[in-house]
């Protein structure tokens, strides 16, 4: 059974992400990302130990949408496999477990959403409170507007701040090819105060694969693997008016029983969809202004449902696999105004 910080990130790929990719199903997007992370890697399918999957078959708008895309995989002869209902990021955090037993040495680890054939503010709706919250039909964006009010009225930030993490993270998508948006983008106009269009993710389609590696078997296929030394996930309260929306205790304690605040981190890949939640996350993981935060351009520049936060683990992991990062902390988030929070630290090898 290896230890805990002996599973790494060996491969990472994602789409070219886009506000619709209408030309192609749930699988057919999927597919170069699955070829291009074995590639890398130069396994086949058959030398997978383990496969997990995560989605949304509500976003699809079909049941057990998950397993067309198994079938794009290969499903026969059988595999071990797995799905979970989320964040691939959770997908993820299962595989790892997987590895952990000693079962298997490696684990393909992939998620995809396509939020442009319907409206993806309105299905978020689906996952709030069905007595109280759900019936008066609050959508995503209302809701990071409560939090970004809650947060202004507190002193911590003010809208030319937001603006200006909005600016930082399109910025630093500029280089990064996978990028829905590049460069400078006006704040706009309101969509809901006090979020402007520059405040809020765009609306787009995307997929994105990890393989994951235990021991000698990841310094076999890869030049420097990205080490999990700790992952954790924990949950708020269901209830909004429980919570105080400017600060997250759960990411908090994820973070401390990942064993982020061990040794200080150089990186940070932040699943921060509105710019106010950058300063609730910054503050939550004790982020200081030396450390890199979201140098992929994050969530504001490309937000693919369901992938965003196994994305960020992958940006993560790349960065150290080129030497960029020795130290990387990674965070994703699901439900609103970040109820669910999960933080994976990886390191590299000295150098």
């Amino acid at each position: 059974m290896p230890a805990p910080g002996r599973i790494a990130v060996v491969a990472f790929a994602q789409t070219d992400h886009r506000s619709a990719d209408e030309g192609h199903s749930e699988v057919e997007m999927l597919m170069p990302v699955l070829h291009e992370v074995l590639d890398r890697t130069g396994l086949k399918t058959a030398d997978i130990g383990f496969t997990c999957s995560g989605s949304s078959d509500y976003l699809a708008g079909r049941a057990f949408s998950f397993t067309l895309a198994l079938d794009g995989v290969g499903a026969w002869p059988p595999i071990s496999e797995s799905h979970v209902e989320t964040d691939g990021a959770w997908a993820l955090y299962e595989a790892w477990t997987k590895l952990l037993t000693g079962e298997a040495d490696t684990a393909l680890v992939y998620s995809y959403g396509k939020s442009s054939p319907g409206s993806v503010r309105d299905v978020l709706t689906r996952q709030l409170d069905p007595y109280y919250v759900a019936p008066l039909w609050p959508d995503a964006v209302a809701l990071a507007a409560l939090q970004t009010q809650a947060l202004i009225d507190a002193g911590e930030t003010d809208e030319p701040a937001l603006a200006a993490i909005a600016a930082r993270n399109r910025a630093a998508a500029t280089a990064n090819s996978h990028a829905q948006l590049r460069g400078s983008v006006p704040q706009g106009q309101y969509v809901v105060r006090p979020l402007r269009t520059g405040d809020c993710p765009p609306v787009g389609d995307g997929a994105a694969a990890v393989i994951l590696a235990a021991g000698d078997r990841a310094r076999e296929l890869c030049p420097r693997p990205a080490w999990i030394r700790g992952i954790d996930h924990r949950i708020e309260a269901h209830a909004l008016g429980l919570r105080d929306l400017t600060d997250s205790p759960s990411a908090r304690l994820a973070a401390e029983h990942a064993g982020a605040f061990e040794r200080p981190v150089d990186t940070a890949e932040l699943h921060a969809p509105f710019s106010a939640q950058e300063v609730v996350l910054r503050k939550a993981l004790r982020l200081g202004d030396d450390v890199c935060v979201n140098p992929s351009g994050g969530a504001l520049a490309a937000n693919p449902v369901m992938a965003a936060g196994l994305i960020r683990i992958g940006e993560a992991a790349a960065r150290i696999g080129r030497g960029e990062s020795d130290r990387a902390l990674a965070h994703a988030t699901s439900g609103p105004c970040l109820q669910q929070n999960l933080v994976a630290v990886l390191e590299g090898d000295p150098r």
